[in-house]
């Protein structure tokens, strides 16, 4: 299987490459496409975009700890938290969740690190006539430091202002996205839509060419929408917008209109930013596509208008001198001269008032400097400078709404109960409806009074790091019945294990147990759910399921009996006897039985594996 594996896997890159010098062949441009990279790049190539994508996966293997485990890294360190926590804020923005989240953000920064690359460019002679020796205009630095770091800083900047504790590189890959939209709209939409698609299909077809799938059910999870961060990935493309702009103004080079807003409405559409979404109660998540795809649609024209719209004054001539007006706060337009200042001048010719006719020559020159004086910023405004303002300030507000949520401060990471497992600074715990505090946390007082917004799960939470997280869901772990949780710093994890069993009776809640233990130690009970009664009764007794100690047990009562009698639940297919009731267990079902009559009572819980 194997070599066949490998056999088309080769078939796979024969056929892209062979392919391609097809159609190569077949094609021959007026200029060869290395000669148009030359023009840009040194030799031709994004040196700067590999320099990313190498850093961006030594994070993950490195530091994350993924040489280790390639499909499990350690996350939970690697978020925004807070302010308070450095650490997360400086590697959340090149750190992944797993190796899907990985690809998927590298496949998108080699298809638009490159073109945003040459938009830059390696060569500036041509550009900066005045300052060609200056250090920046070296082409092999700009190529190998300057535009990494760039990239860097704009990783930093959106994990700043990034809302909640995300993770991940696709904020840098929309603010790459950003900024090759603004100087390669159709370029670089065919690429996002169309070639990023291709180069992950490549990787995962030539990492299996053939895979079997088999249907199985899905534990409970939120929508896909749910999971992306919405306000990281608009952040980061205004960002790139806001720096093409800028670019683009230096060189004094405009777009296509029409290319431009096509392309902007494109992406933002098939990158889900239409997507705005908060939580509501009980699982519940609000999408308000709606509103979203109005958002998306206005965004796409302010864009446009902002690098494209006309030099003409944005106010009329009359509201202009208005605003002149209200500026210096004097009565009369600018440059209107106060007609008693011109009638005393003619009357104003004898000696006697030599004086008087000096000070009204003073009052004429204030009244011509205001008419010589230079219109205010607000009325100077133009069209297109009004565009990019609204850019600008859109960035702002995206930014800002992730300020007080940054401020987030744990206060108390104590552990509820003696069950929680302590590693460093962590505390890992099994607990259900408490408060959200990773919700409740954000100063928001409308949210914070939600009684509906709690957490039930195992939660991981750090004083030090300013971390509390939901990391398993009750749901979750009820459907897969075991799960791993990974906690660590950079180049060291450990791992805590959960495990869920139960027993089901007749009718009615599962009983269960949680059990926490860190690897090499001792499971130890982190949690027993209430008691449950079976729907069916013999002779007239009620069998109850519970759990004491860590052990399932068995209660029988009747009408008749002045106390409840019990018994642990006998091992598989052995009986026990409680109450008038002998119990028989019967591979996962339990029967009582009474008088000739046997009755199921209850079954073991379930679960898919994780």
């Amino acid at each position: 299987m194997r070599t066949l594996g490998a056999l088309l896997a080769v078939v796979v890159a024969v056929s892209l490459v062979g392919s391609i010098a097809v159609v190569r062949w077949v094609h021959r441009p007026a200029r060869d496409w290395y000669d148009v990279a030359r023009a840009r790049l040194v030799y031709g190539v994004p040196w700067g975009s590999l320099v990313v994508i190498a850093f961006v996966l030594g994070v993950y293997l490195v530091v994350q700890s993924g040489l280790a485990d390639f499909d499990d890294p350690v996350t939970i360190p690697f978020r925004t938290w807070s302010y308070f926590y450095p650490l997360g804020m400086v590697t959340a923005a090149f750190s992944h969740a797993g190796p899907g989240h990985l690809i998927g953000n590298l496949a998108g920064t080699a298809v638009v690190a490159p073109i945003a690359e040459y938009a830059w460019g390696h060569y500036t002679t041509e550009r900066d006539p005045h300052r060609p020796d200056a250090w920046h205009t070296d082409p092999r630095l700009r190529a190998f430091v300057l535009f990494p770091l760039a990239v860097v800083g704009v990783g930093l900047l959106t994990s700043l202002f990034a809302l909640g504790p995300v993770i991940g590189f696709s904020g840098v890959v929309f603010a790459l996205a950003g900024f090759a939209i603004v100087h390669y709209p159709i370029a670089t939409i065919i690429a996002t839509l169309g070639v990023q698609g291709v180069v992950l299909r490549l990787y995962y077809a030539l990492q299996e060419p053939i895979r079997v799938y088999t249907a199985e059910p899905s534990p409970p999870s939120a929508p896909s929408w749910a999971g992306i961060a919405i306000q990281g990935h608009a952040l980061g493309l205004f960002v790139g917008f806001v720096l093409g702009i800028a670019l683009l103004e230096r060189r004094n080079a405009r777009p296509n209109p029409l290319w431009l807003w096509l392309a902007v409405l494109l992406f933002g559409f098939s990158k889900r930013l239409w997507a705005i979404y908060w939580y509501g109660a009980d699982d519940t998540f609000i999408l308000y596509q709606g509103p979203g795809v109005a958002v998306v649609a206005v965004l796409a024209l302010v864009v446009t208008l902002s690098m494209t719209a006309s030099e003409t004054p944005l106010f009329p001539p009359r509201l202009r001198g208005l605003i002149d007006r209200s500026d210096d706060g004097s009565t009369q337009s600018a440059g209107v001269e106060p007609p008693s200042v011109a009638r005393s001048l003619e009357l104003a010719g004898s000696a006697r008032d030599r004086v008087v006719t000096a000070r009204l020559e003073r009052v004429r020159e204030i009244a011509k400097a205001g008419r010589d004086r230079e219109p205010s910023l607000l009325a100077q405004l133009t069209r297109r400078r009004a565009a990019f303002l609204a850019v600008v300030v859109v960035l702002a507000i995206l930014g800002g709404v992730a300020v007080p949520a940054n401020f987030l401060v744990v206060d108390d990471a104590t552990a509820s109960s003696d069950a929680a497992v302590q590693i460093e600074d962590y505390t890992v715990e099994y607990v259900e409806g408490v408060p959200n505090e990773l919700v409740s946390g954000i100063g928001i007082e409308a949210i914070e009074s939600d009684e509906g917004l709690e957490a039930s799960g195992v939660i991981v939470a750090s004083e030090r790091r300013e971390i509390w997280l939901e990391v398993i869901s009750t749901q979750r772990l009820a459907f897969t019945g075991e799960e791993t949780v990974t906690v660590g710093g950079p180049g060291w994890r450990e791992d805590v294990h959960v495990e869920r069993t139960g027993w089901e009776p007749v009718g009615n809640d599962t009983v269960y147990q949680v059990w926490l233990w860190e690897s090499g130690d001792d499971r130890q009970l982190a949690y027993e759910s209430n008691d449950s009664q079976a729907d069916a009764r013999i002779a007239g007794r009620n069998v109850t399921v519970g759990s004491d100690d860590g052990t399932f047990v068995l209660a029988v009562d009747s009408s008749e009996a002045d106390a409840v009698a019990t018994t642990p639940i006998p091992r598989e297919n052995g009986t026990a006897t409680a109450g008038g009731l002998t119990f028989e267990r019967d591979d996962e079902t339990i029967y009582a039985a009474a008088d000739g009559t046997r009755v199921a009572i209850a079954s073991e819980e379930t679960y898919n594996g994780s």
